[in-house]
This record gives structure tokens, C-alpha cells and sequence, in this order.
């Protein structure tokens, strides 16, 4: 708990650094052009296509029913336009993510680093490819658990509890492997993804309740969809912000890692 906690207090002082700051906002402007162009040109499309399919198969009348029964019926005249956004709010999240992991952290590494552990030999047993590809892995197992999980929204207390899990569990694969991708070798990144897999966890969650709240911006039914454009940019950047500081804090922690993993190999044997 002492080096979650040392690394977390390094982490924040870390994210007030003006250059810190600064990188949050490579990653907002590329995701904001991206989906600047995605919502221009596949939002009415994709609410277009969805309202045939739920007419065409009387789901508006079974969700207008089940709405109706929790005091909820207001949405129904919403719903589509609601769910069109839910099902792109992961995909935000992935660019956000990517961005973040292409962008920023090859620059939270130097700066980790640099200051902190200028000796820690580097070993490379990542790669952009296998971040990437650690990414989209990760990122489709979330989406498909992020979709089971909606229809717990309708019941705000449930979405709150699986909400910092699902990102917990995101953030820790992902941040873990960049984390570690440059200085640690692959069977030392492998030993301390076992190794550190609870502290590394309960860093993901902390971090996943952090991701969860530009969730709760999407939640505020027809005033969601009025200002959609307007959501849609602040979440992005709250979601490059939190991946920022959540790569700060994995960056110390398991650069910190690493360094006692490397001390105790070199110590002799009893």
C-alpha cells in the first residue's frame, strides 16, 4: 500500500507540471478532429438506423412499456438519440485511449524516468505494435461488457459500482503495458503483471471511478441529447485527462516496480 500511495502522491505532482497539462491536449484536439468528422457525417445515419430497427421489430413499444414501469417514460420520446450516443461513448473512449497511449505516454516515460529513474537500464520488451494491439484486444472485451452493462443505467446505484471495475480492469492492462513496454524486458513485464496484479488492479479502479464520471454527464436524459456536441468534447477531454494522469500514476509505480524486481535478482542467494 506504502508504494501505491508514494506513487500516487508522485503522480499528482507530476500532472500539475504546466508540460503535463499541456500534453492533455495533443490527444483532445486529434480525438475532437476525429470525432468532429465521425458525428458530422454518421450520427443521423446511425439514429436513422436505429429507429427503422426498433420499429420494425416493436421494441419502441416494449421499452416504452418497461420505462413506463420505473417512472422513467419521459425518455422514450429520447431514447434512440440516447442510445446512438452510449453505443459511440466507448468508441470515444478507445481514441481517447489510443491517442493517449501513441501521444502521451512515450512522453510520461521519458519524464518518469528522466527524473526519477535515470539509471533503470532499458530493456524494450514492448512495442508500438503490441501496445496497439494490447489496446484493441483489451478494448473489445470492455465494449462487449460495457454493453451488457447498459442496461443497468436505468438504475444509476448498479452503474456506479460496475463502472470504476470495468475501467479498473481497462486502465491496468493497457497502462500497465506501456508503463513498463520500454524498460522492462518481456519476461519481466510478464512476471510483474503476476506479481503486482492487485496493487496494479486497485490502481485501475481508483482510477476507473475517475474515468466514470464524464459518464455521469451522458446521464441527464433530454438535456444529453441537446447538448450533445458540446458533452461529447468536455467527456473527450476529461477522458484524455484521467488517461494522463492514470499513465502517470502506473508509470511511477511500476517503474518503482521494476527497480526493487531488479534489486532483489542481483541480491546473492542465502
Amino acid at each position: 500500500m506504502h508504494s501505491v500511495l508514494t506513487a500516487l502522491g508522485r503522480a499528482v505532482l507530476s500532472q500539475l507540471r504546466p508540460r503535463m497539462l499541456l500534453l492533455t491536449f495533443l490527444p483532445f484536439f486529434a480525438s475532437l478532429v476525429l470525432w468532429g468528422v465521425i458525428l458530422a457525417f454518421g450520427l443521423n445515419p446511425l439514429i436513422d438506423w436505429l429507429h427503422r430497427y426498433f420499429a420494425e421489430n416493436g421494441w419502441f413499444q416494449w421499452t416504452g412499456a418497461v420505462l413506463s414501469s420505473i417512472g422513467a417514460g419521459a425518455l422514450k420520446t429520447v431514447l434512440v438519440p440516447l442510445l446512438a450516443m452510449w453505443l459511440l461513448l466507448p468508441l470515444m473512449i478507445l481514441t481517447a485511449l489510443l491517442f493517449v497511449g501513441l501521444g502521451a505516454m512515450p512522453v510520461i516515460a521519458r519524464h518518469v524516468s528522466s527524473r526519477h529513474y535515470p539509471d533503470l537500464e532499458r530493456r524494450r520488451g514492448g512495442s508500438l505494435a503490441g501496445s496497439i494491439a494490447t489496446s484493441l484486444v483489451v478494448f473489445v472485451v470492455f465494449a462487449l461488457l460495457w454493453l451488457l452493462a447498459l442496461p443497468l443505467y436505468l438504475f444509476p446505484p448498479l452503474a456506479l459500482l460496475v463502472q470504476p471495475v470495468l475501467w479498473g480492469w481497462l486502465t491496468c492492462r493497457v497502462m500497465a503495458y506501456d508503463a513498463l513496454s520500454e524498460h522492462a524486458s518481456r519476461d519481466e513485464r510478464r512476471q510483474l503483471m503476476r506479481q503486482e496484479r492487485w496493487p496494479l488492479l486497485g490502481i485501475g479502479v481508483a482510477t476507473g471511478a475517475l474515468g466514470a464520471a464524464p459518464t455521469l454527464l451522458w446521464l441527464g436524459g433530454v438535456l444529453s441529447v441537446v447538448f450533445f456536441p458540446l458533452l461529447a468534447a468536455v467527456s473527450i477531454w476529461l477522458y484524455v485527462l484521467v488517461f494522463v494522469f492514470s499513465g502517470l500514476w502506473f508509470q511511477h509505480y511500476c517503474l518503482a516496480a521494476l527497480a526493487r524486481l531488479r534489486h532483489a535478482s542481483d541480491l546473492p542467494d542465502a
